[in-house]
């Protein structure tokens, strides 16, 4: 077990879940980049577009440049900006999410696994939820980003649980299918009555 997690806890079909962030508890108010983005005569997703490509991308999330210099990368694409608005957008979490993961902590390890920027811990603390996960598994820090087969190596190991007793959650579904040839369970993210079936 994770430090932290309740010993010799059962909960029910899943011994540890492990789940993704954004997506699935987090999301990105990101109306005013459309707007901006048709001011200047250029079709809505267009900085999403450019700002998640690998090569703008990647980097980020293997911690090698700053939120700084990604803006920097995006704004080779799109006025600067859109794309430090893009950058630097707020967001918020799904109440209903992190509740049924607060419940499904006290009986059982919860990993977040995320392809995150170098500033995640501190905004985890900016939304309140620092204290949800027993363990936090950030791409920026561990060097690889799912659907790497390392990534899901190390949160394994951070949970303590065989993957064969392990819930994996992620919007993505290429990263969903590298948890279930790691031998998890895997649930396609879609919204939060799917995680409260699986969770009951």
């Amino acid at each position: 077990m994770t430090a932290g997690a309740p010993a010799g806890a059962r909960g029910g079909p899943f011994d540890a879940v492990l789940c993704d962030l954004d997506g699935v508890i987090r999301f990105y108010e990101e109306d005013g980049i459309g707007a901006l983005e048709r001011a200047a005569g250029l079709p809505e997703g267009t900085t999403a577009s450019v700002a998640f490509s690998p090569e703008v991308d990647l980097p980020l999330l293997l911690g090698r440049i700053t939120r700084e210099e990604w803006a920097d990368a995006i704004a080779r694409h799109v006025p600067g900006e859109l794309a430090r608005a893009f950058a630097y957008a707020p967001s918020r979490i799904d109440p209903e999410v992190v509740a049924l993961l607060r419940a499904s902590r006290a009986v059982r390890p919860l990993v977040l696994v995320t392809n995150a920027t170098p500033w995640l811990r501190e905004d985890l603390a900016a939304l309140g939820i620092d204290d949800l996960a027993h363990a936090v598994v950030s791409s920026a820090e561990v060097g690889v980003a799912k659907p790497d087969p390392e990534i899901y190596a190390i949160a394994l190991a951070r949970a303590g649980v065989p993957a064969g007793r392990c819930l994996f959650v992620d919007d993505r579904e290429e990263n969903v299918e590298a948890a279930v040839r790691a031998g998890m369970t895997g649930l396609h993210y879609r919204e939060a009555a799917d995680l409260a079936g699986l969770l009951a």
